[in-house]
């Protein structure tokens, strides 16, 4: 890991893309998938979990296209199929067969897209604040895919984020700004959601039909005051998937993994070592 910025974990190819990841951790391997706010990297967003469940497993979070510090070509298409090719290829290239799964809000999307389309490389699937099924696009979202770059700006996206604004340290945020300035990152970003943005919700939505064949066990989280997935997704997802249950945080926004980080990590500890037993 380059000790300057612990965003930058380790390289390799997935096609034509240069995937950043992190591989932290020993034990049963846990893939995590990051969601699609402005600045966002998989280490800004499985930090806290890293270092709580570092003993536990081993711990798998890639920069998906787009995001973080993974390297594109200029003419990078960005869409579920791409970011679907780039999980499958680095599970390739790291001989990992099966996989536990967590996929948070657009990275929920991307879980599902693997249980349905790859079944016979994932283990279980932990969803949180999962996008993956149709719903009227929140004011909050809209704010978050339409962020242009300033310290304002994501100041007001942080605080969208989390139900306690105390959280939102002043660091965070000019952390999460200063990532957003990146050009690459920044080009991919305002590419990825154009408004109208009501049909990005509906491209990372997976049919009915296809979320009710997914026979894994799931375990959907969800923040109950989440302001940018509303909690009627995974209500949802919750009746279509058979073998499913359900944890909501109350006083929790968008930020559960960080809100309720200890409780997260304690449930997500439970449901895969249970898998073991």
């Amino acid at each position: 890991m380059n000790s300057s910025n612990p965003e930058i974990g380790q390289q390799c190819l997935t096609g034509e893309i240069r995937t950043n990841y992190h591989d932290i951790g020993q034990g049963e391997p846990v893939l995590l998938l990051h969601g699609s706010g402005p600045g966002v990297s998989a280490w800004a967003n499985w930090r806290l979990t890293f270092e709580a469940l570092k003993g536990s497993f081993r711990l798998i979070a890639p920069d998906l296209v787009g995001f973080g510090f993974t390297e594109f070509p200029t003419d990078q298409v960005f869409n579920r199929q791409t970011w679907l090719d780039q999980i499958v290829a680095l599970l390739d290239q790291l001989n990992i067969e099966k996989v536990n799964l967590v996929g948070n809000s657009f990275g929920g999307s991307m879980a599902l897209a693997l249980a349905i389309h790859h079944p016979d490389r994932v283990k279980r699937v932990i969803l949180m604040g999962s996008v993956g099924v149709p719903f009227k696009i929140t004011r909050g979202l809209d704010a978050v895919w339409g962020y242009t770059p300033s310290l304002d700006g994501m100041k007001s996206i942080m605080n969208i984020f989390a139900y306690d604004n105390s959280l939102v340290a002043d660091s965070i945020v000019r952390s999460r700004y200063e990532a957003s300035l990146r050009e690459s990152t920044r080009n991919a970003y305002e590419s990825m959601f154009p408004a109208p943005r009501q049909r990005w919700v509906d491209a990372m939505s997976h049919s009915y039909a296809e979320i009710k064949g997914i026979r894994h066990e799931v375990l959907l989280i969800h923040g109950r005051d989440d302001k940018v997935i509303p909690l009627e997704t995974s209500l949802t997802l919750n009746k279509l998937i058979e073998k499913s249950q359900l944890h909501i945080f109350g006083c929790c926004g968008h930020w559960t993994q960080i809100e309720h980080k200890d409780a997260f990590s304690r449930l997500l500890e439970d449901f895969f070592k249970d898998n073991l037993s």
